[in-house]
């Protein structure tokens, strides 16, 4: 896979606003999700990621065990608006769109095609290009976005929160490491005010930590700990408290008990 240097730039916007990669709801997959609480409290549409969140690395078909919750999601939110973001298909590096069309016929919704990797700006502003295309248009404060990545996906989801049209990558740099409070500290006061609605503190980043098949292991326990370090360091009244609305229990799998039997001659 190509460099991700959007991905290594984030390193220099943690000096200035280190909230940069706090998500807003952590899971272990998309189970726990309650899809429908969430269009309730008025998300229209959802950004995923592919690979370790909907599929295995590198493959195109949905892990067997996310089927209900999947189907569950795009009954909910429609196809239309239910978008996957990767940084391999429909990326660069997907000569032809094989891999997008593969995946788009696998699970069932569009996918995004971008030249620039996650958290890219440009990649943002397609993002938005294709919600804003829609017959009935979605706002980015209207978006869920998942991902298994902090430094790619819930990145992406804090930067669309405070991007505007027409800024150029300077400008949205020096506001995003400069605003007052960060990017998830300036919606506290809006979210405070109106908890029920959660709109004014969208999009939600939400971060998958369970993993499908182990890769970039040491990457992964890094990013780990730096979001549970920069939590602990952020006061409490500067958080916004995690919507567990929108959290749901998933039953345990049941364990299969082989039976034995014991025949007498």
């Amino acid at each position: 896979m190509p460099l991700n240097v959007p991905g290594l730039l984030v390193s220099f916007q943690l000096i200035f606003n280190p909230r940069i990669i706090l998500p807003n709801l952590v899971v272990k997959d998309i189970r726990h999700l309650d899809f429908r609480a969430l269009k309730e409290a008025g998300y229209c549409g959802a950004v995923f990621d592919k690979d370790n969140c909907l599929t295995l690395p590198h493959k195109d078909e949905l892990v067997p065990e996310l089927q209900d919750a999947w189907d569950e999601c795009r009954q909910t939110f429609g196809e239309g608006n239910v978008l996957i973001v990767s940084n391999s298909a429909g990326s660069r590096s997907d000569t032809g769109g094989i891999e997008a069309e593969s995946v788009k016929r696998s699970l069932q919704i569009p996918v995004l095609f971008h030249s620039t990797p996650k958290p890219g700006y440009s990649c943002i502003k397609a993002i938005q290009r294709y919600f804003s295309s829609l017959r009935i248009p979605v706002r980015p404060e209207q978006l869920i976005v998942v991902g298994d990545r902090i430094f790619t996906d819930v990145v992406l989801a804090n930067r669309l929160r405070n991007i505007e049209r027409g800024s150029g990558l300077l400008h949205l740099c020096l506001r995003c490491g400069f605003e007052r409070g960060g990017t998830i500290g300036t919606e506290k006061d809006a979210s405070i005010a109106s908890r029920h609605t959660s709109l004014e503190n969208g999009p939600l980043a939400i971060w998958t930590t369970g993993v499908w098949k182990r890769e970039a292991t040491v990457m992964r326990w890094c990013e780990k700990k730096l979001v549970d370090i920069i939590q602990r360091r952020i006061p409490l009244d500067e958080m916004v408290l995690p919507p567990s609305r929108f959290i749901r229990e998933v039953p345990p799998t049941p364990v299969r008990v082989r039976s034995w039997k014991f025949w007498r001659r």
